[in-house]
């Protein structure tokens, strides 16, 4: 945080670190001209105007007016990017503890820190997977960031938000909101950074439905420009710069630990970006392949990028079997049965046999077998029904991937003349979706589980 300079220097520097414009700054109660003259040093803030200044560039008036930074808001700043270093790279949980401690401390003095304190835990309880509860978080600092524009920005929420409604089953909500926020990035021509990036992929998942969508437009475009960029792991080196900086704050240099921080969360930032381009080039693939709208060449080169910055993680080991399996289906679609399988087996021994990327995988090796006309096609397809069921008391929220994976495996129950697995394969469909109390014999419409 700056604090070298006149008053005109620290507003100046404080509103540019935090993307605000001289007009928000200003707010109701100022002009954006009077900012302007604070700034340039010709105008000296009353003591009533500094604290509203203050408040609203998250500082106390004593550092907006003296340059003094108090010992309680730098370990507030430090305890800020610790808990995001415990959300990223460590346990979401704690980070969620950390973040709610955070709130209490920074109180109504500091309203720019307790409402990116509660952005943190909101994001923490995301990532736990408690998404009721993240709901009810983002919605309130959306509520805030209508009111404080000053401290909260819109369109981050909305994204989140998007992308909750999303995986709760909401897909109507998470539709709009998506939309909602592709005609503010449209206005900002907005293409790279992780706002643009967080969008596409809540835009691949909502517009699956919609192939001639403007979202799946969108996405598109993000991919083209920003491809999905090779990464090098670097965990260790971020686990040693948190613990340097864990060390730096016990020895009471608190403005080397948040630095020592800063450097940890900037160096961990290009590999959640490739993560999430990845994810978002899978997706993209194994929806073009259906839809047919893309050439096998350049659907491959794409999710054989996103496989590879997978495959240099350890932690990513389930994310890197579900791009196999996504390769695996690029190379049925190519007419290439052995090679699908190959891929198929590389996935089941990466990860193991259970799960909803097992399922996929035994789905795969059952078409394969299906075009090679081998014999083993029931076989597979019984297995990949074992461990479906295996997750039938696992997930009682809708899930769409293991909807789409019934459906196909009703489908190819009936390729193979078993029509009463059929029925019920296309029953469990309908359920894991969210459709409840269908009647038997009833065919799955495919835009319900896409």
């Amino acid at each position: 945080m700056p604090s070298q300079g006149t008053i005109g220097d620290r507003v100046r520097g404080l509103r540019l670190s935090r993307r605000m414009s001289q007009a928000q700054l200003a707010g109701p109660d100022l002009s954006d001209s009077y900012v302007s003259l604070i700034e340039s040093g010709k105008r000296t803030p009353t003591p009533v105007v500094a604290r509203l200044l203050a408040e609203r560039l998250g500082c106390t008036t004593e550092f907006l007016l003296h340059g003094i930074e108090p010992r309680q808001r730098i370990d507030t700043e430090l305890g800020l990017r610790h808990a995001e270093l415990e959300l990223q790279h460590g346990d979401p949980s704690v980070a969620a503890e950390r973040f709610g401690e955070i709130v209490k401390v920074a109180g109504e003095e500091n309203a720019m820190l307790a409402a990116h304190a509660r952005l943190g835990r909101a994001r923490a309880l995301e990532a736990q997977g408690r998404i009721g509860q993240a709901v009810e978080a983002f919605e309130r600092l959306r509520r805030e960031a209508a009111a404080h524009p000053e401290r909260l920005a819109d369109l981050p929420l909305t994204v989140a938000l998007s992308r909750c409604y999303q995986r709760a089953g909401d897909t109507l909500r998470a539709h709009d909101l998506a939309a909602y926020a592709l005609t503010q990035v449209n206005h900002l021509a907005l293409a790279q950074g992780e706002i643009a990036v967080e969008l596409a992929a809540s835009l691949v998942a909502t517009e699956a439905a919609r192939p001639q969508s403007p979202g799946l437009s969108y996405v598109r475009h993000i991919l083209a420009v920003n491809g999905v960029p090779s990464v090098v792991n670097r965990t260790a080196e971020i686990h040693s710069l948190w613990q340097a900086s864990v060390a730096a704050a016990e020895g009471e240099d608190s403005a080397l630990a948040v630095r020592l921080a800063d450097d940890a969360i900037a160096t961990g930032r290009p590999a959640r970006m490739a993560f999430r381009l990845a994810g978002i080039a899978l997706e993209w693939a194994r929806l073009t392949v259906a839809l047919g709208t893309a050439s096998f060449e350049e659907l491959y080169d794409l999710a054989s990028a996103a496989s590879g910055v997978f495959a240099g993680f350890p932690e990513k080991a389930a994310e890197y079997a579900a791009s196999l399996v996504v390769l695996a289906r690029l190379q049925l679609v190519h007419n290439n049965p052995d090679g699908a399988a190959n891929l198929a087996t590389s996935a089941l021994d990466t990860l193991g046999r259970t799960g909803a990327v097992a399922a996929n995988a035994h789905l795969v090796l059952a078409q394969a077998s299906l075009v090679r006309g081998d014999g083993e096609a029931m076989s597979r397809l019984n297995t990949a029904k074992g461990s479906l069921d295996a997750l039938r008391s696992e997930r009682s929220n809708p899930d769409r991937e293991v909807a789409r994976a019934w459906r196909e495996l009703g489908d190819l129950y009936g390729r193979g003349g078993v029509s009463e697995e059929q029925t019920n394969a296309y029953r469990r469909a309908l359920e894991a979706a969210g459709v409840r109390d269908v009647m038997v014999g009833m065919t799955v419409d495919s835009t319900l589980v896409r």
